[in-house]
């Protein structure tokens, strides 16, 4: 049965097939470390996790790297503010990522790549960019990438020539704009005073007689060097939330197959929105959350974890306390079905192979929900092997049912269970 993935670079969903055979190299842009990641980051980190459990389902070996941005413009910004350093700024910040990722139950990347460890690999894709003619290096001593020089420049989200021929002439410093700006973009930056001290020398790098000047890398140029460096030239699968579409991956396709002159990515995957009461989260709107907010509020995190696994990885996901509660409750009562479930069944193979179907049909994992729903309610299905078949969905799911053995059952959902079991009895 083939996995199908919708790749966003031919704009369909395809059958997947990595490179080498049953190996894949999944690449994820994770957290910019200048504070703590909110839950519409944490939709985009669990996306990758359930395509990586889905990956691993189905056999194949997985090495998957993340990103961690511990420069940029915000980073910067945000620790001088705080009167720190930025190494040490940044690690308190990747400590608490990991601590809420693991609350989560999602599953380590092989691999977290710092992007300060790869000043060296950004500098020398930066001199070969020089060298192809790709970029340019301007009197202050940063480097720009041309986006004019570039012929397919755009094939991500599909940028129209005008646009870019109206705006070639222009360059922006700054990591993040918009599709109306698209210009050429600083792969270096050349040192200035709100940076503080915040910068490297590229003649201890790449030589004596480089014109670039002592500064900082952009943005863009960090995932490109750290998936190359850790993954290869070309990689399996990139992931990111919509928000990375443009300018930072168009920018990395961009700058990469320059450089190397072969794809960057094969499959180019997104996760939609996450929006809070039907809106953008916004602090100024009061509906801005973080995992430690709703932890706070009494909340288990796997109850986040649960809504998200309701809505298509491509669709809106529109987050409310009421949804919340909701998914709790069911939580709470799959839970109690595992826990007070004997082991020692064995996994029903039908309700495994319409599962299988589901997500294997472009990571359709709110249709294998409703599968282990339809589950748990046969009545021709022993207890002990409906709990062998849910214990074998989490793997997907990654609810944590396996570990659940001495999680207390909440007097609430006791009285729910008797009501179920008395109305069933009385049908």
């Amino acid at each position: 049965m083939v996995l199908k993935l919708h790749n966003n670079l031919e704009k369909k969903i395809m059958d997947f097939h990595p490179l080498r055979d049953d190996y894949v190299t999944l690449y994820t842009c994770g957290p910019t470390v200048y504070d703590y990641a909110h839950i519409g980051n944490f939709r985009a980190y669990l996306f990758s996790d359930i395509l990586k459990r889905t990956l691993l389902y189905n056999g194949f070996i997985v090495k998957h790297v993340m990103n961690i941005t511990d420069i940029d413009d915000k980073t910067i910004r945000d620790s001088q503010k705080n009167n720190q350093n930025l190494i040490e700024f940044t690690r308190f910040y990747t400590n608490l990522f990991y601590k809420d990722r693991d609350s989560l139950n999602i599953i380590p990347a092989e691999q977290y790549t710092k992007a300060t460890d790869y000043v060296k690999e950004m500098l020398e894709i930066t001199t070969k960019l020089i060298e192809k003619d790709f970029a340019y290096v301007e009197t202050d001593g940063s480097v720009y990438f041309s986006i004019e020089k570039n012929k397919k420049y755009g094939q991500l989200v599909e940028l129209s020539k005008d646009t870019l021929k109206d705006n070639a002439s222009g360059r922006i410093k700054k990591d993040e704009y918009d599709k109306d700006n698209a210009q050429d973009f600083a792969l270096w930056k050349a040192w200035d005073a709100e940076d503080g001290d915040v910068k490297w020398d590229p003649k201890e790098y790449i030589g004596q007689d480089t014109k670039i000047a002592v500064g900082r890398p952009g943005w863009h140029i960090e995932c490109s060097a750290m998936s190359m460096a850790t993954l290869g030239e070309t990689i399996d699968i990139h992931t990111g939330g919509l928000d990375n579409m443009f300018p930072h991956h168009e920018n990395e396709i961009a700058q990469s197959e320059c450089a190397t002159g072969h794809d960057f990515v094969k499959y180019w995957l997104h996760n939609g929105w996450l929006l809070v009461d039907g809106k953008k989260m916004s602090k100024s709107l009061g509906n801005f959350y973080r995992l430690k907010d709703l932890v706070e509020k009494g909340y288990n995190p796997l109850a986040y974890r649960y809504l998200t696994l309701q809505t298509h990885y491509r669709s809106p996901l529109n987050f409310t306390i009421d949804a919340l509660k909701s998914s709790e409750t069911a939580l709470r009562r799959i839970f109690s079905f595992v826990q007070k479930t004997q082991d020692g069944g064995f996994i029903n193979e039908s309700y495994k192979k319409l599962f299988l179907e589901a997500i294997n049909d472009d990571l359709n994992v709110s249709k294998g929900l409703g599968i282990a729903w339809n589950l748990i309610s046969e009545k021709n299905i022993s207890e002990k092997d409906k709990k062998a078949t849910l214990l074998d969905f989490d793997k997907v799911f990654g609810l944590g049912l396996d570990t659940i053995e001495n999680i207390e059952i909440p007097e609430d959902v006791k009285n729910i269970l008797k009501e179920r079991d008395s109305a069933q009895s009385h049908k």
